[in-house]
């Protein structure tokens, strides 16, 4: 997958857990810690790990229910599709390898989907071929919609215009929303559809976040993708200078219909929330004028240029 949006965060699973906590101690460490690794060792892989001697079966079958549903119930909540598409025992199997093979290195409840993701990415795809070949997109795809409704990011109204012209002016994009591409159409993946190759064509997304903190997805194609990262890149530039841009990428010497298909799209991506508005200059800056454009035929090749195919609410 590739995406113009935030990264996602570096691995975090440098230490793999290709040996039982119980097993990677000092020697010189004081009796109280081996236990507690033992302990910690047993409940991730209770079939291979031993339990420190003295705690009682009950206490211990306790622990490891706790520890095993719980995490499982969470990925659950933030993976649904991949719950689904796997089926319940080869669920419950993934989730007891990650408690195995990851090291999660943060406490948050909020943040173990990533370390899911990060798992997937890295010591899973190496140990595990015999998993389907659009686990991991599948899952980053779930897991931007968590990312995208716990984020905070924001811009300052101050800072644009809501009611701006979006040729003219300088569009600006959400923060809220990610431009990504995939190999598989993981957007339309489920249990009844579950692709065995890659699409000849990426699969190109824009997920995003409105102004009433509901997650959606539109169905983009290569120019749309291309619009949102002229939009995105330093320094920013007005609308009608990106698709003029675009234009001369296409090799189309006449830009009016690609200015007038792209300003329509402009406006459908302000109405989506995509689109926040038009940057408002400094002071200090001095104003630009609009450029020139021209017009003519090859409309039918601009609209389907700029065209969106579809989009939904995230699942």
């Amino acid at each position: 997958m590739s995406e113009a949006a935030p990264p996602a965060r570096p691995n975090l699973a440098a230490d793999p857990g290709s040996e039982p906590a119980s097993e990677r101690i000092a020697p010189d460490q004081p009796d109280f810690i081996a236990a507690q690794f033992a302990f910690a060792a047993h409940l991730r892989d209770p079939d291979h790990c031993p339990p420190p001697p003295g705690i009682e079966t009950r206490r211990l079958t306790i622990y490891r229910e706790l520890i095993f549903n719980n995490v499982a119930a969470l990925l659950e909540a933030g993976f649904p599709v991949l719950r689904q598409v796997l089926g319940p025992a080869r669920w419950q199997a993934l989730i007891r390898d990650f408690l195995i093979e990851h090291r999660a290195q943060t406490p948050l409840f909020t943040e173990l989907p990533q370390e899911l993701l990060d798992y997937l990415g890295t010591t899973r795809a190496a140990r595990h071929p015999e998993d389907p070949p659009f686990l991991l997109e599948l899952a980053h795809y779930e897991w931007v919609e968590l990312a995208l409704g716990i984020s905070d990011a924001a811009v300052d109204p101050a800072t644009y215009d809501a009611d701006g012209d979006l040729l003219a002016g300088v569009p600006l994009v959400s923060p809220l929303t990610w431009n990504l591409a995939y190999r598989f159409p993981v957007h339309r993946i489920g249990p009844d559809h579950q692709p065995s190759t890659p699409e000849p064509e990426p699969t190109r997304l824009l997920v995003y976040r409105d102004r009433h903190d509901q997650v959606g997805f539109l169905v983009i194609n290569s120019i749309t993708q291309r619009l949102i990262e002229r939009l995105q890149q330093d320094p920013p530039v007005s609308g009608q200078a990106a698709l003029l841009a675009i234009a001369a990428e296409l090799g189309h010497a006449d830009a009016g219909p690609i200015i007038a298909a792209g300003s329509a799209l402009l406006a459908d991506l302000h109405r989506r929330d995509i689109i926040l508005g038009t940057r408002r200059r400094p002071p200090s800056d001095p104003a630009s004028g609009p450029h020139p454009c021209g017009s003519g035929s090859a409309r039918q090749s601009a609209a389907a240029a700029t065209q969106s195919d579809s989009s939904g609410s995230k699942r």
